[in-house]
């Protein structure tokens, strides 16, 4: 069954109200804007023979161009994907691949990456955004000038329409593109409007990368739903983003932990008015207890601790405003119209207050993995996701995220995969063995730490293995640190006992 677009819905009913803020521009947008937008960029797209199931990718910093392409895309069946620029061209292309996109929108900062893109890459058309110059002389903003406002033609999106690839990296060292369908972002709307209390008076900015899910669902769009005001900020500037939340009178804030760091440290936080603010949230990273408490003393707000994952949804859980004071360390209780339980290894429920790992369910969970059969039937079995987080439950309900089952850390936000970047190092011709590590760090909350025992005879510096990994992978991805060892600690089963080397090393 055809569902109603979120975003057509809002224009009829508010179209004169005020939706966007975009600070690069300096321009605002009503619902009927971008309305109007959404229109046009799909119009614009399917004279060039963009259709149904066909992918579109866009490399670019954040703008509204995103909300064009999310819900213009959608009303033509085609299907967004955007692109991390934070990853290496060799990962770029990986993607481009793997999705193998009908076409690539992206702006003038990548010119160098893009050069390389072109010509490793099968994709034919190129599409120039803000004076970019790419193959076949195509710009975004002309394109959608000449177009049409009239609606597309094509029929709504049904409830498990794909509308968005959106790439994590993956434990096998390869990145995996969730599909996201239209009831994902539909149902991620209502249980956040319901569960968070939003109101189209809230006003939000977005200040994390708009290619993540953050940046697309924990606001974005359940504002756009229920007819509130989100500011668009190009890119995080610690200064600038204080003088923003005051000045738009922003009232729900998501960042990661390393911005609230960021932000502790800015000379603009002891004189930025906060008084329109309702609660700040913390997402991306588990936040650490004395950061909390230090945000809360500084900015004299409500300050919450959310969980959520690209293939289930950004707000998986939520608490009350008493209830993240007196809670602390703690994400709340599951998300209205959603399921959650936790297992052991074998599958069976655990005890209150024992660990186990954190399966969810509901209408706001992907539909698998672009292309991976084998990895999609591995994380959604019988109706659960499999999220590879541990948690416990208190009696009274609530949860409390432990750590990790899956080998991976998260490093300012972003998740870093242990299998890709050892694979890049057991790459080098020196390298016998090599196992990363997360080590605690005050600014990126943790940061890789290799340990790698080297080839008889061979003997490179730590340099020169991390000089060869950044060649390979995105920056965050690097190691900050490499330890030689004479040999790795193995379980009888042949696998590298982490926590052996943890204690070994860190001494935790």
């Amino acid at each position: 069954m055809p569902m109603t677009d979120l975003l057509h819905q809002r224009a009829r009913l508010t179209p004169e109200r005020q939706a966007i803020t975009e600070l690069a521009s300096g321009r605002r947008y009503t619902y009927a804007d971008l309305d109007e937008r959404a229109n046009r960029a799909a119009q614009a797209l399917r004279q060039l023979d963009v259709g149904a199931g066909d992918r579109v990718a866009l490399l670019a910093y954040n703008s509204v161009v995103y909300v064009d392409l999310l819900f213009g895309l959608a009303r033509i069946g085609a299907i967004f994907t955007p692109l991390n620029w934070r990853l290496a061209t060799a990962e770029l292309s990986y993607i481009l691949h793997d999705c193998q996109p009908r076409l690539v929108i992206a702006g003038p900062e990548f010119d160098e990456v893009l050069g390389r893109l072109v010509a490793d890459s099968r994709v034919e058309t190129w599409i120039g955004l803000e004076g970019a110059q790419l193959p076949g002389g195509l710009a975004y903003e002309t394109l959608l000038a000449q177009a049409t406002t009239a609606p597309p033609p094509d029929a709504l999106p049904t409830a498990d329409s794909p509308v968005c690839i959106l790439y994590t990296s993956g434990t096998t060292g390869r990145p995996k593109g969730a599909i996201i369908p239209y009831r994902q972002i539909l149902w991620n709307c209502i249980n956040t409007a319901v569960s968070w209390e939003l109101t189209a008076n809230d006003v939000s900015p977005i200040f994390t990368p708009m290619f993540h899910a953050g940046g697309l669902f924990v606001f974005l769009t359940p504002l756009l739903y229920l007819g509130g005001r989100v500011v668009i900020g190009r890119y995080f500037d610690a200064e600038e983003s204080l003088a923003t939340i005051e000045r738009e009178g922003c009232t729900v804030i998501l960042a990661v932990p390393t911005i609230y760091k960021m932000w502790l440290q800015a000379e603009r936080l002891p004189r930025t008015d906060f008084s329109a603010v309702r609660w700040f949230i913390s997402g991306g990273a588990p936040c650490p207890p004395a950061l909390l408490s230090a945000w809360r003393e500084a900015a004299g707000c409500i300050f919450r601790q959310g969980y959520g994952l690209t293939e289930v949804g950004t707000n998986c859980f939520s608490m009350t405003d008493d209830e993240s004071v007196g809670r602390a360390g703690s994400v709340g209780r599951p998300i209205f119209h959603s399921q959650a339980r936790l297992v052991d290894e074998d599958g069976r429920p655990v005890s209150t207050g024992q660990t186990g790992e954190l399966l969810l369910a509901g209408a706001h969970v992907c539909a698998g993995y672009w292309g991976q059969p084998e990895a999609s039937a591995q994380a959604l079995r019988d109706g659960w996701f499999y999220t590879g987080d541990m948690a416990h439950q208190d009696e009274n309900g609530y949860f409390y995220i432990d750590g990790r089952f899956k080998d991976m850390l998260i490093s300012g936000g972003e998740n870093v995969y242990a299998a890709e970047v050892e694979a890049v190092f057991l790459a080098h011709p020196a390298v016998a063995e090599a196992a990363l590590i997360g080590q605690p760090d005050d600014f990126w909350g943790e940061v890789g730490l290799m340990a790698v025992v080297l080839k008889n005879g061979q003997n490179p510096s730590a340099a020169d293995l991390l000089d060869f990994c950044g060649q390979r992978l995105a920056r965050y991805k690097v190691p900050k640190e490499v330890v030689f060892l004479p040999e790795l600690p193995y379980s009888p089963y042949g696998k590298v006992m982490k926590q052996v080397l943890k204690r070994e090393l860190i001494g935790n």
